[in-house]
């Protein structure tokens, strides 16, 4: 085809189509795990972290609950991915083969969100959350009301294997915060001859690119276990997590509804909560207690 702008505005609508195409053939998974926050500026700070609102009876004027301010900010960062077709492909007709490549473009930024927020939950054993605890760790302060004094709580089994999670993701607020920015869109580079890269390197240049971060909601909502994936360190993770209580002493109602594993532990996830029954026969008292997450971004 000969190039002018006509011919490569109507690639760059194939491109999109093939694009958006693309980002439609994936489904997400972070909506089930993370807040979507809006943001409008370089930094967002969560200070309101921390605090779990509660209705108690009106008896005089309303009791204002002081809110413990963090310092607990997500700067945005950029993600990019650029591909080039060659000018001697538009010109014999044969930018139709990198239609594909697009579309996989496509599925890689909707697919985008979710390979970061896996890598940050695998990170979480390291990673400093609200409360300058490290998000999965043993020494979580909160209050005793009777005493004053802060007593750790944990949200975390230790051991030497690969790590899986439980969650509850029931909440408004779920355990992890998706920020975004800006969305990811598909632009072109396609000014004719004039374009440094057409010149230099005969190619038309198109790229993605988004902005945005990920970071850590309430500890209290997860729990991650590197020990052995069983019935027994299941039960002490749902109990553990049901048994978390506010600075005032009160029950926070953690409802754990998720079990999210890697590769490596999907058989023990699926002998644990997807089995009806034993291997000699008896019930499995936790049969579907939970939902089974299997995701190809954890060990």
């Amino acid at each position: 085809m000969e190039i002018s702008a006509n011919g490569l505005r109507a690639i760059y609508t194939a491109v999109k189509t093939a694009f958006n195409n693309g980002r439609g053939s994936y489904t997400p998974l972070w909506p089930q795990l993370a807040t979507l926050v809006p943001s409008t500026t370089g930094t967002e700070t969560y200070a309101w972290l921390g605090q779990f609102p509660r209705l108690k009876e009106w008896l005089g004027e309303r009791q204002v609950q002081k809110m413990a301010l963090h310092d607990y900010s997500l700067k945005n960062k950029k993600y990019e991915s650029t591909v080039g077709i060659p000018r001697d492909s538009i010109e014999d007709d044969q930018y139709g083969v990198y239609m594909p490549l697009m579309e996989e473009m496509g599925y890689a930024a909707e697919s985008h969100p979710d390979e970061m927020l896996f890598a940050l939950m695998a990170s979480g054993f390291a990673t400093l959350c609200y409360d300058g605890q490290n998000f999965f760790d043993t020494d979580h302060p909160v209050k005793d009301p009777e005493t004053g004094k802060d007593v750790s709580v944990a949200n975390m089994q230790a051991g030497s294997g690969d790590a899986w999670f439980v969650l509850d993701t029931r909440r408004p607020l779920k355990p992890f915060i998706f920020q975004r920015r800006r969305d990811y869109s598909i632009e072109s580079k396609t000014d004719g001859g004039s374009s440094d890269r057409v010149f230099m390197a005969d190619e038309y240049i198109y790229g993605c690119d988004g902005r945005g971060n990920w970071g850590f909601g309430f500890w209290q909502q997860a729990f991650a276990s590197k020990a052995a994936l069983n019935d027994a360190n299941f039960d002490a993770a749902i109990k553990a997590m049901m048994s978390i209580k506010s600075d005032e002493g009160r029950p926070l109602g953690i409802m754990p509804n998720l079990l999210v594993v890697g590769p490596s532990n999907r058989a023990a996830a699926k002998k644990v909560v997807d089995a009806e029954n034993k291997a000699q026969g008896e019930s499995n008292t936790n049969y579907k207690a939970v939902e089974l997450l299997v995701v190809p971004w954890l060990p």
